[in-house]
């Protein structure tokens, strides 16, 4: 794309920097500079006109013309004038006008009248950071099919996108766009998004490429994995075979085995060496703990704080929380982070560079507990490649349930009888100290009743400097656990099988869903109790009707809008002005596909 030093600077004003963001740049309305021989009321109409008299008031101007296109006299008035619009209005002369027409009892005028020099058109009116008329000038002059197909656009939608610019008739008659130009607008506004995403990926040689296999280690486990927990392996050794450093996300639902993923891409590196970071002492000491399980053939490591320092260049595998990041780590053909979510951006990359040799990088590997609705997972492929693992290696039985004030007796019944299973409950709060804000209970405010009516009550939240040991404790002979949203993720909970959320609503469904997810982890029967002051929730109703953490974070999709997948995820808006992820998976097909 080639642009002048003054174009450019127009283009930098505006934030854009390729002629099809100009195109999404769209008129927000238009004025009809044709001549028509009717007067149409309520809207702007093009005069051609003799101006008769000049009335001067205090405040307004009033000027009578004789319209030749109509016929007959109009009132034209002019408000709180600036001083340059006296000069436009000379009696006897004959120009043409543009302004709105109104009529009442039989008399018509036109409110602000303005002389026109550009007869004969529909000219576009723009809001940008440009003048509406310089905006005008630089589509008029820069946009048209060619450029905008060289740019990658098909014609089609090309040819309708421009229509917005240079619009003909229909254009004016309808208030709404047409189905086909708002299907160019989503189209040409994914296509500009999927172009930004690709330049931000980068590729690098890889430390270490082979043909890793792992069929000898899959006889040596007790169970059958998924076919989909095989489809990602199988994405990870294809990863490993080639020459670039691999940067891949594998997502999966809460419970559908990516431990044994990451377990079998250890083993494929194997002496190669892999390096994997946790965001908790918990999560990392259960993965340490998979691995020498099923991984006996490796030498494995764990590192947290409290670790004594040791040589770490003799471990082929090595587990640790972000206390990576602090010590002297050997060259790794393989990095992996478990939740990347949890981690900052900066983190992650500090754990790459470690370990990078030159110009050559580590094959890298995040995953992600929380799943994304299918049509985001074919945009980030844009710039990383994602595999997706839908489903789990058993299903879980799980009842849930939206509840409120009059259940409370009922909910109590079930957690005696839970207890009295040796079963445990997790009662989670939306916060730590009372707020007037919010009018449910706070963890403050609700552990007295739990400590004084129960016996064996932990209570955590997330500014607990305890809070890992707490979860600990809690799961070797604790019977509820009072907490804040801190165990959405991590820690496994072999006997809790009921969660109850306090002011359910205020939480995203896929956070519900994350909570859930701690109870029934080893089959047993699971409840999840939605606790709201709210008589009707459409999303809640929605929620407890599904299981499936892809079709949950397609609900959340429909009801909140999608995240900002460029700049990081922000749930409670759409980067999108006109593509809806939730309704145009097809739009994201055709260019991803």
């Amino acid at each position: 794309m080639k642009l002048s030093k003054e174009n450019k600077s127009k283009f930098d004003k505006l934030g854009i920097s390729s002629f099809c963001e100009l195109a999404l740049i769209i008129p927000h309305s238009y004025e009809d500079y044709r001549i028509h021989d009717k007067l149409v009321e309520h809207s702007s109409q093009l005069i051609d006109a003799t101006v008769e008299s000049v009335f001067r008031g205090p405040n307004s101007i009033q000027i009578t013309f004789f319209v030749h296109n109509f016929g007959h006299t109009l009132t034209g008035v002019l408000f709180r004038p600036k001083p340059y619009m006296m000069h436009q209005f000379t009696v006897g002369s004959r120009d043409y006008y543009y302004g709105l027409i109104e009529c009442k009892v039989g008399q018509c005028s036109m409110s602000m009248p303005k002389k026109i020099t550009s007869v004969g058109s529909i000219t576009p009116k723009y809001k940008s950071a440009l003048r509406s008329d310089v905006i005008f000038r630089l589509v008029t002059s820069l946009l048209n099919e060619d450029v905008l197909v060289e740019e990658g656009l098909p014609q089609e939608i090309a040819q309708e996108v421009l229509k917005l610019h240079f619009p003909r008739d229909e254009v004016l008659e309808s208030k709404e766009l047409h189905e086909d130009t708002l299907y160019a607008l989503k189209y040409t506004e994914l296509f500009v998004y999927m172009k930004q995403l690709s330049a931000k990926r980068r590729y690098f040689q890889a430390i270490k490429s082979m043909r890793a296999t792992y069929s000898s280690w899959l006889k040596t486990l007790p169970f059958k994995l998924t076919k989909e927990q095989i489809n990602a392996i199988d994405d990870i050794k294809s990863d490993f075979a080639k020459d670039v450093a691999a940067k891949r996300m594998i997502v999966g639902d809460v419970g559908s085995g990516k431990t044994m993923v990451i377990l079998a891409a250890a083993f494929m590196m194997r002496k190669h060496r892999s390096i994997l970071m946790a965001p908790t002492t918990i999560l990392a000491n259960q993965l340490f703990e998979e691995a020498q399980k099923y991984l006996p053939e490796l030498s494995s490591v764990l590192v947290t704080n409290k670790s004594k320092k040791v040589d770490l260049s003799e471990y082929d595998f090595i587990i640790g929380t972000h206390a990576l990041l602090y010590r002297e780590l050997p060259k790794a053909a393989l990095v992996m982070v478990d939740e990347q979510h949890r981690f900052g951006t900066q983190q992650r990359n500090i754990l790459e560079k470690l370990v990078s040799s030159g110009e050559r990088k580590p094959h890298y590997l995040q995953f992600s507990a929380t799943p994304i609705p299918r049509t985001q997972a074919m945009i980030e492929t844009a710039h990383i490649d994602v595999s997706l693992i839908t489903s789990t290696p058993f299903v879980k039985d799980i009842d849930s349930r939206v509840i409120h004030k009059q259940d409370f007796k009922e909910l109590l019944l079930h957690i005696h009888e839970e207890i009295e299973k040796n079963n445990q409950v997790l009662l989670v709060y939306p916060l730590v100290e009372h707020s007037e804000a919010i009018e449910y209970q706070s963890i403050d405010e609700a552990r007295g009743y739990w400590e004084k009516n129960f016996e064996n009550v932990f209570v955590t939240h997330g500014k607990d400097k305890e809070k890992e040991q707490v979860l600990v404790d809690f799961r070797e002979k604790g019977d509820i656990l009072v907490a804040t949203t801190v165990v959405e993720v991590g820690i496994s909970l072999p006997r809790l099988t009921t969660v109850v959320i306090v002011g359910a609503e205020r939480l995203g469904l896929s956070t519900l869903h994350q909570l859930r997810g701690r109870v029934s982890r080893t089959g047993l029967k699971g409840y999840c109790y939605l606790y709201t002051n709210q008589e009707k929730s459409k999303r809640l109703d929605e929620f407890v009707k599904t299981s499936s953490g892809f079709d949950i974070a397609n609900l959340d999709l429909k009801f909140r809008k999608s995240g900002d997948l460029l700049k990081g995820v922000n749930q409670s808006g759409s980067q999108f002005k006109w593509l809806d992820l939730a309704e145009d998976s097809e739009i994201v097909k055709s260019i991803v596909s």
